[in-house]
């Protein structure tokens, strides 16, 4: 299986030029195969929204590389870091960040236009990912005109629609209900089986983990521990996931 993402020994150093330095990455190391859906969880302050930065390319490592398909996106420089950027990632954040000025498909649509896809094109792939996601109903719609649960589920369609090498998830049911936070995380569930979508996910909720494939576990900067679904239930994963959220310190609030 090919790989999507290889991080390899990244440290990140705070600091220490004039006074004491903070590791907020202490060497760490794994691999994402295409196709996967793996969660990433950890105490507060354990550096994994460093490390989701790192891969981001909003931040650069230390030292270490971080390869995404094949490129070492540590030696990219600013231009090339924007195109790579734009091409072979998807976001998705907290909050979902659409612009109230656009249309639902208008910002699903977006990043097509910014690479100059055609207009037909365009319109296929957007109802294409819509109704993957459940949301083709408010395409013509404005954000302020739908519920938090549709926004979010419009925010992921803008970051898969480009059909990106990997798509980043930083807290993606953090402001929803459960409700939309099930329906959501079904839908993400779905298009990583049937599209193969690879997907990495921060989070702070062993829910929301439980839909995984693989957790990594990160404390004080190091991959602590890991845990792989296989062919166990949901719910004996996620008590599993409990289980090692308990370990490393904190209450489920506290993991985040």
């Amino acid at each position: 299986m090919t790989k999507a993402l290889q991080v390899s020994n990244v440290e990140k150093v705070y600091g220490g030029k004039f006074g004491s330095a903070t590791h907020a990455l202490a060497g760490v190391s794994f691999v994402v195969d295409r196709g996967e859906y793996v969660a990433i969880m950890g105490p507060s302050g354990s550096g994994k929204t460093t490390l989701l930065n790192c891969i981001a390319t909003i931040d650069r490592p230390t030292s270490g590389s971080v390869i995404i398909d094949g490129s070492d996106i540590t030696h990219m420089r600013s231009r090339q870091l924007a195109q790579f950027r734009r091409e072979q990632l998807g976001f998705i954040f907290q909050d979902s960040n659409l612009l109230d000025t656009l249309s639902c498909r208008e910002n699903i649509a977006l990043p097509l236009t910014i690479a100059h896809v055609r207009a037909s094109e365009i319109d296929e792939r957007v109802v294409r990912i819509a109704t993957a996601l459940g949301v083709n109903d408010v395409l013509e719609k404005f954000p302020y005109q739908v519920s938090g649960g549709q926004k979010q589920r419009v925010a992921a369609c803008r970051a898969m629609v480009t059909n990106p090498t990997l798509v980043l998830a930083d807290e993606p049911t953090g402001a929803l209900d459960s409700k939309n936070s099930k329906l959501l995380l079904e839908r993400f569930d779905a298009l990583n089986e049937s599209y193969g979508t690879t997907i990495l996910m921060v989070t702070h909720d062993s829910f929301a983990a439980s839909y995984c494939q693989r957790v990594l576990f990160i404390r004080d900067g190091r991959i602590f521990t890991e845990l792989r679904r296989g062919n166990l239930t949901r719910r004996v994963f996620f008590d599993q996931i409990m289980g090692v959220v308990a370990t490393i310190g904190g209450g489920q609030d506290d993991v985040l």
